[in-house]
Formats: C-alpha cells, structure tokens, sequence
C-alpha cells in the first residue's frame, strides 16, 4: 500500500488561501453586485410645505441598463423600489451603458421604471451621452422614452412638486453643467433639493444663492473598498467624494447613492444602493 504523504503546513496555507481567495472572487462577482441595500436617511428642507412633512423621496442612480447589467435584475430593483410606496422618485443619472441596440433596451425597460405617487423626476449622466459623452442624439432619445414613461428629464431646469421645488442639473463631463442661470433666479427661503450626476459638479462656481441639499451619483462607490481603506479608483477630481453624506460650504450637504448598476460586474464592500429619504422640515 502506497505511503500517504501528510500535508505540509505551507501547503495547507497555500491551499486556504487559494479557497480564500476563490470565495471571495465569486462572492465579489455572483453576489455583492446584486445584494441591493435600501439606506434610510433623513432630508430636512428649510419652509417645507406641511403637505410634504414626513413624505418619502426615493433616489435610484446608475442603472446602466445595457449588456453587463442583468435586466431581470433592474427588473427586481423597480420592484424593490415600487413597494417603497415613494411619494417622489429621482433618477440621478446614468439610465444606460451605450451599446448599439440601446434603443431597443430602453423602450422595452423604460415603462418599468418605478415612480412616485406625487411625480418623478430624473437627471442625465455622461453614459446617457454615449461614446465621449457627445452624442446628443442618444441623450434626446432617452429623454423622449423616459418622458413617454412617466419621468420628468430636467436639464438645467426646475420642477415644482407639491411645493417643493426640485433642481434638476445635464452632466458635467458632457459638458452641460450650467448653473448659473437657474440657481441665479432661484428665490430665496424656496424649499429646494438639487439633483447632480458628477458630485464633482459642487465644485463648481454658481452655488451661491443654493443651501440644502444635493444629491448625487457616478461614483458607484468606487464599487470595491479595502478594509479601512479608500475605494482605489473612482471617477472624481475631489478624491473625498466617495459614497453617503458630505457637509459643504455655504449651507450645503451632498448625498452620493452607490448606485444599482455597474461598469464591471464586481462589488466588494460597496453594495448596490436605494435611498429611501424621509423629508422633514428643518428649525
């Protein structure tokens, strides 16, 4: 009978490693980016109207509805977000990743797209301008299905719901970002929230007369975080703005939703996001 040679010490490492290892690439790839997360927060607005004391603002980002992101999956996301039961829905960004049968994609997922009992509003992100971020064409072709579906595509513009007013603002890497106009004939003390894709876009000149708050998306979270470490990469200038809440200048906080879609199918430590805002009246 053939001696059995025992397991080393070094191989029984090597091998727990390799197991490791192999777990967490699976776990990273088959099941964080599909493990949504609804994140309670809450939003308090200067002068909000009694009406809207205690409603509920669901925020979804990032869908990038294309070839990488399952669609049964974004399916189950519309529905996740739907029985929220939200009074008002705001898309930040972002509705595809461009690929030459788009157009088909979003007219068969668009009317799915959950909404809110007192309205919905969304924003474009630099992928809703295909490749470079310049095609406008594909920008309009989404804003025309989304409108045809329920959604209110603001660009640069305002949208009055219920008395809050909401400040919808084009991309910035599409070169579009331009607040001066609207935020400059904003009243004072009106209840606002702001809408961005690129939080860099808070960077920005033309905020002066906006305080409240503004919500964002783009970073994904940087989709991976090491323990007690930064997310390595994230599509940013300001390196801070990373995922959750930010206090800036002038009155002003950021709100950045990881997102539900992805670039690359691989989440770790950064799971898929729906925010759920409670909206109460600040003192």
């Amino acid at each position: 009978m053939p001696s059995v040679r025992p397991i080393t010490r070094r191989k029984f490492l090597a091998g727990s490693s390799l197991a490791a290892a192999a777990s967490v690439g699976l776990y990273t790839w088959r099941w964080e980016p599909h493990w949504i997360e609804i994140v309670d927060r809450t939003i308090a607005i200067a002068d909000l109207p009694d009406s809207l004391v205690g409603a509920t603002l669901v925020q979804l980002s990032d869908l990038h509805l294309g070839p990488r992101v399952d669609e049964s999956y974004l399916q189950r996301v519309m529905q996740m977000a739907k029985e929220l039961a939200p009074d008002i829905v705001a898309y930040t960004g972002d509705f595809i990743s461009y690929d030459d049968p788009y157009r088909d994609r979003v007219q068969r997922f668009f009317p799915q797209l959950t909404r809110g009992k007192l309205g919905t509003v969304g924003i474009l992100g630099n992928h809703d301008y295909g490749p470079g971020w310049q095609d406008a064409a594909a920008a309009d072709f989404i804003v025309s299905v989304a409108t045809d579906s329920g959604v209110q595509i603001l660009r640069n513009e305002t949208a009055m719901l219920s008395g809050l007013t909401i400040v919808g603002f084009d991309d910035l890497w599409a070169d579009r970002f331009d607040p001066q106009p609207i935020l400059g004939s904003l009243q004072p003390n009106t209840p606002s929230i702001a809408l961005v894709h690129n939080p860099d876009a808070v960077d920005r000149s033309g905020w002066e007369n906006f305080s409240g708050w503004i919500l964002a998306g783009h970073t994904h979270g940087g989709q991976c975080k090491p323990p007690f470490l930064p997310p390595p990469l994230l599509p940013v200038q300001n390196p801070r703005y990373t995922s959750g809440e930010f206090e800036l200048v002038g009155q002003r906080r950021l709100y950045i939703n990881r997102g539900v879609g992805h670039l690359l199918r691989v989440r770790f430590n950064v799971r898929p996001e729906i925010t759920r805002f409670t909206l109460q009246r600040s003192s």
